[in-house]
């Protein structure tokens, strides 16, 4: 076997390179050592077999840099180029993998500060990243191989022994008393979950929802790259870890973020990777993955804590007991709402509607975007159907509405409020789910958002000319809206708050009204 340790040092120190590479230094890694060398990267990996992970021969490493950059260019195939060998020798050189003596990926160097979780920490990471990573991860999704029924992924034993494992990997580490009292809790929810669950964990396999997935989907496996959001070191020695529901993906970045006290960034993905996918179905999982995936953190910090001594083991232990905590914060029951956001095109409501998905976790359900997915088309594709038909025809209409519906109920079953974003013009539309907020026991408001007419106007005539939005009204639509409209009736206001965003809306006392329901 190649003194591998030896190779990738000196191929640090004075190898040879086809490129450019003036200063070179070697990253060593748990289970690789990375050459940054000029504009590249080069990932070498360590000779282990660490059981779930198996470095251990030369064939073993080429075959897994080939999974490697098999995998992750589905992803970020700027980043992943190609496999390469390394000749050993008094000067180590790059070569063809064919009779190589090691082998790595050849990757294209980034800056480190465009990394999602360096953008966190500076301040600079936005919503309109988690937006854009949440249309890259949906469209990863639906392009990723599917799992069978019958095969070794997805169905519920499948699915619930990792969980279990978790936890009995974690007694095995953990002795403070008030820790595992939280374990204990822990462990039952999700024992509780995973039977309540198993039909449904069998259900989504056959619908096609367990993928070959990333697997590692958190805040420091994401770059924003030449003005894109791009996943990278997805996961490739062990698939159990990457054959997933793919729920459970989004779950590990929903948790990253969540328990780095950014709500709002983990609702604005949540939102946006749901109304991409149109997996809303999916939301009864997340909790339970979402905890399974803040249990594995956690066991990595009792693992930490188990290798430091002193004040280092401290900060594991608070660690441990941080995402402990989150976790069981998370398996409180919440209480869902449905609002719906009503108002003539151009009054805002999807806009604003943004500020009740990052603050209250709201889901957003838009009209716009479910009746193109009826009929089977993308939401920027133009529909140019006049008032009352084809697209927008009454049956066309009655269908979304119940499809809005549809979606609601889930949203509300698991514990979030549902925000509708319909015009909702017409008094028996608004009734639809005041009826239904009433059959599932929770708070219904209308939203009613306008503003003046010449400003209406003025927004729709420039949503129409940029043309990237899912809305198709244009101003001639909207004059319709506008002379037919129901207005909302003296009955409904109990339930209504007026919003006018032709001025600043003052969302804080907006959002105490809406708390009290």
């Amino acid at each position: 076997m190649t003194d591998s340790p030896s190779i990738a040092a000196r191929l640090a120190g004075h190898g040879r390179f086809p490129h450019p590479a003036e200063h070179v230094e070697c990253i060593e890694t748990h289970a690789s050592w990375v050459v940054l060398a000029g504009e590249h990267a080069y990932k070498i990996k360590k000779p282990l077999d660490l059981g779930f992970l198996d470095y251990s021969t030369p064939e073993r490493r080429r075959a897994m840099c080939e999974e490697e950059l098999r995998l992750n260019r589905r992803s970020a195939p700027e980043i992943y180029e190609a496999v390469v060998g390394i000749r050993d020798g008094d000067v180590p050189e790059l070569c063809a993998p064919d009779g190589a003596d090691e082998f790595a990926v050849r990757m294209r160097r980034f800056d480190q500060s465009a990394l999602f979780a360096r953008l966190l920490d500076a301040g600079r990471l936005g919503g309109e990243h988690m937006e854009a990573v949440a249309h890259h991860v949906a469209q990863f999704h639906a392009s990723a191989d599917v799992a069978r029924p019958g095969g070794e992924f997805g169905a519920a034993e499948a699915v619930v022994f990792p969980v279990q494992q978790n936890f009995d990997q974690m007694r095995e580490l953990v002795v403070e008393s008030g820790l595992l009292e939280r374990i204990d809790r822990l462990e039952a929810w999700s024992a509780g979950e995973s039977r309540r669950l198993a039909a449904t964990f069998d259900a989504r396999l056959a619908g096609g929802f367990v993928r070959e997935c990333h697997g590692d989907l958190h805040l420091a496996n994401i770059v924003w790259l030449d003005g894109r959001a791009r996943l990278f070191d997805g996961i490739e020695f062990n698939p159990q870890l990457r054959w997933n529901d793919v729920v459970a993906d989004i779950a590990f970045l929903v948790m990253d973020c969540e328990a780095r006290g950014r709500d709002d960034l983990a609702n604005r993905f949540l939102d946006a990777y749901l109304e991409a996918s149109g997996d809303y179905a999916g939301l009864a999982l997340l909790g339970y993955y979402v905890v399974y995936r803040a249990m594995v953190r956690a066991k990595v910090a009792a693992i930490r804590m188990g290798q430091e001594r002193g004040e280092a083991a401290r900060a594991c232990r608070d660690e441990l007991a941080m995402y402990l905590d989150y976790a069981l914060a998370r398996i409180e029951p919440r209480a869902g709402h449905v609002w719906i956001a009503s108002g003539p095109s151009g009054a805002g409501k999807s806009t604003q509607g943004r500020v009740l998905v990052e603050r209250c976790g709201a889901i957003r359900i838009r009209s716009d975007v479910e009746r193109k997915r009826l009929a089977g088309l993308a939401a920027s594709e133009r529909a140019t159907a006049a008032v009352g038909e084809g697209l927008y025809s009454p049956g066309m209409t009655k269908r979304t509405y119940a499809r809005l519906e549809d979606i609601v109920r889930v949203v509300v079953a698991a514990g979030r409020p549902a925000l509708v974003d319909a015009t909702f013009l017409k008094r028996a539309q608004r009734d639809q789910f005041d009826v239904l907020a009433t059959e599932l026991g929770v708070p219904f408001v209308i939203l009613a958002f306008d503003a003046p007419p010449e400003v209406l106007r003025e927004r729709v005539a420039k949503r129409a000319d940029q043309g990237t939005d899912a809305a198709d009204a244009d101003v001639t639509v909207l004059e319709h809206q506008l002379a037919t409209r129901e207005p909302i009736a003296d009955d409904e206001r109990a339930v209504t708050i007026e919003i006018d965003t032709s001025r600043d809306v003052d969302w804080d006392a907006l959002l105490k009204r809406l708390e009290a329901g």
